[in-house]
């Protein structure tokens, strides 16, 4: 993942037109949810250009990252798995199969000077999500969705890295590029979420293991207090010692809905007590139920990527409630008012349907429009069907997509290295770090503990 310093990206149509509320939503009516959904999608997909002529599959403009764009059509397989709706199947399964890359695990080739694991873990669990959601296998001796999760996790395995701060993973995979000693928490986060809906999905207890093992990893670590706060990363060059404070929604979020797996599959008390402090923590996000990135919304430092956040931790709220239904009670309100604040002031653009980042201002748009605002008022939004769905298939119940648990097995352990990284390809992975080491230098500017 590599942050942006741009504070925004404004859509072609950025005209705010006030006073009129052009999404309607009526929380306890399903058909009003799906038809605020069907408005938020359609705007939503006017930011992909990656199906026409002359584009790249799977490829969003500038100034959004590569990641991102597995994010969205995970977004985009959410909506159809809610409601019913297929329009966007076949453009996310041209945009999936595009970005496949080597080793079939999401590592292509034009992305190599800049991949994180965060990065190539998006798509992952995006084809996780086509995986339990049951979208067809692209057929023809081509991997499947299940395969490309399983690529993506042994990959990801194969790179816990014992030889600093007693494992984890880096946030960089490869030695070149800067952030390689950046152990962050989405990337270790990630990599469990995978692990545990693997695990809720196969059975196979190689992936609980390592599940359990990465999530012990991060509370020995401190990149998650004793009491489920997520904390941004830590910086290898100190073994670990210095951790970023800096908390984010959709750290909290990757964590809930692979705490929610564990918890599906084993019912155990343990599970339900680390899910129950995961959700209660999320506190932190929400402000009179509705949510907030705290650490940027208020001061206005929100870069291209924090604007997605929101939409994963409202994903993961939604698959929360879905497989560990008792924690519904909780969930509920924090769904139903966000969902409303975000819907109030989706009022921008021309087609009056162009969502801001700030829900907690009573239907105020703030006029930043892009690709992460409108598909977190998106998720929030279909999140709220989730009492209309079956759940997640698994493998035993429901499951299409074939298995192949060696699938990634030929990718190398060890960094490829290049005869020429420019200054052009570090610019772009050196942004977040110098950031983040600034931070853990001289104290982030807010904590919460």
């Amino acid at each position: 993942m590599k942050f942006s310093s741009t504070l925004g990206a404004l859509g072609a149509s950025s005209i705010l037109l006030s006073g009129t509320a052009a999404i309607t939503l009526d929380i306890s009516s399903p058909d009003s949810i799906k038809e605020a959904a069907k408005s938020l999608s359609t705007n939503l997909r006017t930011y992909y250009t990656g199906d026409k002529l002359g584009d790249t599959p799977g490829n969003l403009p500038d100034p959004y990252y590569w990641w991102e764009c597995g994010a969205m059509f995970n977004a985009f397989i959410d909506y159809w798995y809610y409601t019913g709706d297929d329009q966007y199947n076949t453009m996310t399964t041209q945009a999936m199969e595009h970005q496949i890359g080597d080793y079939n695990a999401f590592m292509p080739e034009n992305q190599t000077k800049t991949l994180g694991n965060d990065d190539q873990a998006f798509w992952g669990m995006a084809a996780m999500s086509a995986a339990e959601n049951k979208l067809p296998d692209l057929g023809d001796g081509k991997p499947s969705w299940l395969a490309l999760a399983q690529a993506v996790f042994n990959t990801q395995k194969s790179r816990w890295d014992q030889t600093t701060c007693a494992g984890g993973l880096r946030w960089q995979i490869f030695t070149f590029n800067n952030g390689y000693n950046y152990k962050n928490t989405i990337s270790n986060g990630c990599f469990f979420n995978i692990a545990s809906r693997l695990y809720k999905y196969l059975g196979n207890d190689t992936y609980s293991d390592w599940a359990e093992k990465a999530w012990e990893w991060e509370l020995a670590s401190g990149l998650m207090s004793s009491d489920y706060h997520y904390y941004d990363g830590t910086d290898d060059t100190t073994n670990c010692t210095i951790i970023n404070k800096i908390q984010w929604t959709y750290n909290a979020g990757v964590h809930m809905a692979g705490a929610a797996a564990m918890w599906n599959v084993t019912q155990n008390d343990t599970w339900k007590g680390r899910l129950t402090g995961v959700i209660n923590a999320t506190s932190v996000f929400f402000k009179d139920n509705v949510m907030t990135e705290v650490a940027c919304e208020n001061n206005g430092k929100c870069d291209v990527d924090q604007r997605s956040f929101k939409a994963y931790l409202a994903r993961w709220m939604g698959y929360t409630a879905i497989v560990a239904p008792w924690t519904r009670d909780s969930l509920d309100p924090l769904l139903q008012a966000s969902a409303q604040a975000a819907a109030k002031q989706c009022t921008g653009g021309t087609n009056q349907t162009s969502c801001g980042l700030r829900w907690i201002d009573n239907g105020v748009n703030d006029g930043s429009f892009g690709v992460g605002e409108q598909m977190a008022a998106m998720e929030v939004v279909q999140a709220l069907l989730y009492p209309q769905v079956s759940g997640p298939a698994t493998q035993k119940v429901g499951g299409l997509s074939e298995s192949n648990p060696d699938a990634g097995a030929d990718a190398p352990t060890t960094a490829v290295i290049f005869n020429s990284i420019t200054t052009g390809d570090k610019a772009g992975a050196s942004i977040l770090t110098l950031l983040v080491l600034v931070g853990i230098l001289v104290g982030a500017w807010w904590m919460v503990s």
